[in-house]
């Protein structure tokens, strides 16, 4: 079957489909295609017809060839050149593979750019994974009203060929991402004129299926402590993220350093500020999209070939400082790598009846890692509010593709967030062997002790 019978057949699939509740199983056949004209994970093995996205040929799951493995965030592909560059000059040319909201920025910014550079798929995970996914697809299923899924243990990819919005946004949300691991990360909210003041945070994070005794009913663990600036040094949060947020509510807790007490956070999903961010984010907007998909009718519109952010190991290159990334409106843009790769396309829509501050979103997710990288969010009145751009990495060490960081640019506020900035002088530690009483609330005060 050649490229563009199987974009056809995706297609058709995807509208078929509708808004999505519980789909149907994949089929034997369907399982079969895994590892053959599919990828493990579900993608297209094929590139496309003009050769602009190359064919899946296994990705990086171990550190590339030319790469120093003690620098394990280098550039593999630090000698390339971009193919071109798009403004606001000449972005009619490209704008049938542009997403609205990079146009937005491209007609706000008169300096706003994006340099498209060759397209590499280095999206890849360790075999054992790949046999999770393969072992546990014919048996996924959404729970009622898409609010989570049964019959998986361990696969990170439930639904490989999704037949609707809301399971290919719970492929990303169990997504690979190293499994168990501690990360070095920054917050940057900034102001209009380019000033931010950075947020250093230690993050353990653990997939309950790597966390020896984990509760029923668990997605995932987190827990966090900020080291500055000095007046929140010393301040954690403890979240236990469930695996069905209608069935059950996330459970999170904080640490206070001045009064020495933890609390119950009392509201801590959907459409509340993020914790952090200055006001600038939800706290679904968290990873693009996390917690519970209830209040929105999800639509899968297709599969697209669309510039996106990929592949910007340079935005974590060792001599990379923050003040290096941050300019007045927006990062760095000399910074960022585009490519053009195949995304999933899938519209959320407010319910009649249901609260949150956006009334639509339209994330667009990497068909080869499953990770989003990137959204549009509008407001109440249906205008274009909040661009998130996920600026994403292979890390060859865990493997898993993910965020080198993520911005958030809100375009009536005219600030913008930078989170999940990877401290590139110290590595992930990936693997980490972690039990349910690592994520107690008395780790977290001796965490952020």
């Amino acid at each position: 079957m050649n490229t563009k019978s199987l974009l056809s057949l995706t297609l058709f699939a995807c509208l078929v489909a509708g808004a999505g509740g519980a789909g149907a199983a994949m089929t034997a056949q369907e399982l079969e295609r895994l590892g053959k004209d599919l990828t493990p994970m579900g993608a297209e093995k094929a590139g496309n017809k003009d050769g602009s996205i190359p064919v899946w040929d296994g990705g990086f799951p171990t550190t590339p060839a030319g790469v120093d493995p003690k620098d394990v965030y280098a550039d593999p592909f630090p000698k390339e050149k971009p193919l071109y560059t798009i403004t606001a000059a000449n972005l009619e040319q490209y704008q049938g593979k542009l997403i609205p909201g990079q146009i937005a920025m491209l007609k706000r910014f008169q300096d706003y750019k994006m340099l498209v550079y060759p397209s590499h798929r280095t999206a890849a995970l360790e075999q054992s994974e790949y046999d999770h996914i393969k072992a546990e697809a014919g048996k996924a299923a959404l729970a009622e009203g898409g609010n989570g899924i049964l019959n998986v243990k361990n696969s990170t990819v439930p639904f490989p060929m999704p037949k609707s919005g809301v399971e290919a946004v719970w492929n990303h949300m169990t997504r690979h991402r190293g499994g168990s691991f501690i990360r070095y990360t920054s917050l940057l909210p900034v102001q209009a004129n380019g000033a931010f003041t950075p947020v250093v945070r230690i993050e353990h994070i653990a997939l309950a299926s790597k966390v020896k005794n984990a509760e029923p009913n668990r997605l995932l663990y987190y827990m966090r402590t900020d080291t500055a600036p000095s007046s929140q040094a010393g301040t954690a949060l403890l979240d236990y993220e469930p695996l069905d947020q209608v069935k059950e509510q996330r459970l999170v807790w904080t640490y206070n350093p001045g009064s020495r007490r933890v609390m119950r956070a009392p509201d801590v999903s959907y459409d509340s500020p993020a914790i952090g961010s200055d006001g600038l984010a939800t706290q679904d907007d968290f990873d693009g999209f996390n917690g519970a998909p209830d209040r929105f009718d999800w639509k899968l519109v297709g599969k697209k070939e669309m510039i996106v952010s990929y592949n910007n190991n340079r935005l974590i290159a060792k001599q990379v400082k923050p003040s290096d990334i941050v300019r007045p409106g927006h990062m760095n843009q000399d910074l960022v790598r585009y490519e053009m790769h195949r995304v999933w396309v899938v519209e959320a829509t407010l319910k009649p009846g249901k609260r949150h501050v956006y009334s639509k979103r339209v994330f667009y997710i990497d068909e080869d890692s499953w990770a989003l990288v990137h959204s549009d969010n509008f407001d109440g009145r249906g205008e274009l509010w909040r661009v998130h751009e996920m600026h994403g990495v292979q890390y060859s060490t865990a493997p898993a593709y993910g965020p080198a960081c993520d911005v958030i640019y809100d375009l009536q506020a005219r600030r913008y967030l930078v989170s999940s900035l990877v401290n590139a002088n110290k590595p992930f530690q990936y693997h980490v062997e972690f039990d349910l009483s690592a994520f107690s609330v008395d780790a977290m005060r001796r965490f952020a002790n």
